[in-house]
């Protein structure tokens, strides 16, 4: 049983992020057809959903049509987002949990709007659906949107605490450093490392491709197609299990997994 798979419901994004992979895959939205069956493949391999790889799950037209259908076949459903379209999914109550990246924000809108329109949605999706805020260090609004957040829920976060934060009721704020994609061509590389792709979570990009882990978003390690494979085949191939064998020695032995800095 997997901890959680991730499931990238869509590729589009409405931004341009600095600290997100560049996407090169042609622009894909997950039909429900095909969300029905990621969902009955799905069943008796996880309990938990991750609307997130690459892209805004919240582009998504059919977004609470996808939650609905995942909740109704027992699954928990967690989304990450950048915000901007929360109000979309504010009275759906079939969410576990909604992570915001706040250092997403740019300022095509400004800081107030932006935020205004997270927390009036909060405000209600918080009554059912943990909400979790979070922001890199070193993001050039990180001070503003703070000081934004404190003065909303009359708290006093210290922007030097990378901790998680309760803020009040099912509300928490999350402070962390920024990482680095792994990329073929980065200048990282290791070969020692262990991870946890594959052996507690797997990722699902909008094509149908099975990859080991989230960070994968351009589907370099291909385990195989969802729609076409059957997932305990795809999860018990030779690639596969040498990856699981290989993190087990903590030893890495796919060329993308040697440049990633996830992994420490």
């Amino acid at each position: 049983m997997l901890k959680k798979v991730y499931i990238e419901i869509t590729n589009n994004c409405n931004l341009n992020c600095s600290f997100c992979t560049l996407k090169k895959k042609k622009n894909k939205v997950v039909s429900v057809d095909e969300f029905n069956i990621i969902l009955d493949k799905l069943k008796g391999h996880t309990n938990y959903l991750y609307f997130h790889v690459l892209g805004e799950p919240l582009l998504h037209p059919n977004i609470n049509e996808l939650i609905d259908l995942a909740k109704n076949n027992n699954f928990n459903v967690n989304i990450t987002t950048n915000g901007y379209f929360i109000n979309k999914i504010k009275y759906n109550e079939n969410i576990r949990q909604i992570n915001i990246s706040l250092h997403s924000y740019t300022d095509n809108i400004s800081i107030d709007d932006y935020l205004n329109n997270i927390f009036d949605s909060v405000n209600n999706l918080s009554k059912y659906t943990y909400i979790s805020y979070r922001i890199w260090t070193k993001n050039k609004y990180i001070k503003d949107i703070i000081d934004r957040i404190n003065k909303y829920y009359s708290v006093n976060i210290d922007i030097n605490n990378l901790k998680n934060i309760k803020i009040k009721d099912n509300i928490f704020f999350h402070i962390n450093e920024e990482f680095i994609w792994p990329s073929l061509d980065n200048n990282i590389y290791k070969e020692d490392g262990m991870c946890h792709g594959l052996r507690d979570h797997i990722g699902i990009l909008s094509d149908g491709t099975v990859i080991p882990c989230c960070l994968d978003g351009e589907g370099i390690i291909n385990l195989g197609n969802i729609y076409s494979e059957n997932l305990y085949d795809i999860l018990n191939s030779y690639r596969a299990l040498n990856m699981i064998n290989k993190f087990k020695e903590n030893k890495r032995c796919e060329e993308l997994c040697k440049h990633c800095d996830f992994i420490k």
